[in-house]
């Protein structure tokens, strides 16, 4: 009886050792799994390194900024050789801009990927001004618009009127110098939905549109108490005035004259 009680006490000691053992060993093969999955980035591939620098960044990458996270003495120009012939045929490729490198949309697949959106810009007053002129009055050199309208007109308005395809040159005129002229074209007929340029709206229609004017022109004066500064002047006072002035200067002229001059005038 004893000794089958000794036997059983031995075996359950050999059990306790046993899982012990068992319980070491799996917590030193977590341990060596936890310090792979944490290595540096050194001992990981450097072509899967370079591939995810390459694709995070924003812009082309300097061969000096992949080899700070590269290990010490990785041969970079065979690492983006390697990269290149992976890339080869794909949708994406890598490619050298300048010194640098980056990963582009393959050639033949860009087409595919551009998207054509048409911008509706809206026209300066100067631009609208000079077409304006351009339609009524053509055909029409650059200096006579600059005289309808009164400023020099910036070479940047007929580019962006000849842009839009609404002018374009014409004929040189037969003057001194050759000036070129300016006339509109068909598409400015078609945008604005005119047959022809006897379809452009006249006096009557932009008058009635509000777009003239239609007081008499003397009814556009100011008036008289915005011509002067004290609404109870009147023209006449200030006229008064301005030749009460005149006469002073009239008489410092007779005080600069010469003598000889002024003994003349007396006789």
């Amino acid at each position: 009886m004893i000794k089958d009680k000794l036997d059983a006490i031995a075996e359950s000691i050999m059990e306790t050792d046993e899982d012990e053992a068992t319980k070491e060993e799996q917590q030193e093969q977590a341990q060596e799994e936890a310090s792979e999955q944490s290595q540096p980035a050194n001992d990981m591939d450097p072509l899967r390194v370079v591939e995810a620098m390459l694709f995070a960044s924003a812009e082309p990458l300097s061969p000096h900024a992949m080899h700070e996270r590269l290990p010490e003495g990785t041969d970079l120009g065979a690492v983006m050789e390697e990269l290149q012939k992976k890339y080869t045929g794909g949708g994406v490729e890598l490619k050298q801009v300048g010194k640098n490198w980056a990963f582009r949309t393959a050639a033949d697949v860009e087409s595919s990927l551009t998207v054509e959106k048409e911008v509706e810009r809206k026209l300066s007053k100067a631009a609208l001004e000079t077409l304006s002129i351009i339609a009524y009055h053509q055909p029409i050199t650059r200096a006579e618009i600059e005289n309808i309208r009164g400023v020099a007109t910036h070479k940047g308005t007929l580019d962006a009127l000849m842009e839009m395809d609404w002018i374009k040159p014409g004929r040189r005129r037969e003057t001194p110098g050759r000036p070129l002229t300016w006339v509109s074209t068909d598409h400015f007929l078609d945008h604005f939905q005119l047959e022809s340029l006897r379809d452009l709206p006249g006096m009557d229609d932009l008058k009635a549109a509000g777009l003239l004017d239609t007081r008499p022109a003397i009814e556009t004066v100011p008036d008289t108490r915005d011509l002067f500064d004290d609404a109870d002047q009147d023209a006449e006072e200030v006229l008064d005035a301005a030749d009460f002035a005149g006469d002073d200067v009239g008489g410092e002229e007779a005080y600069d004259m010469p003598q000889a001059e002024r003994e003349e005038d007396e006789e």
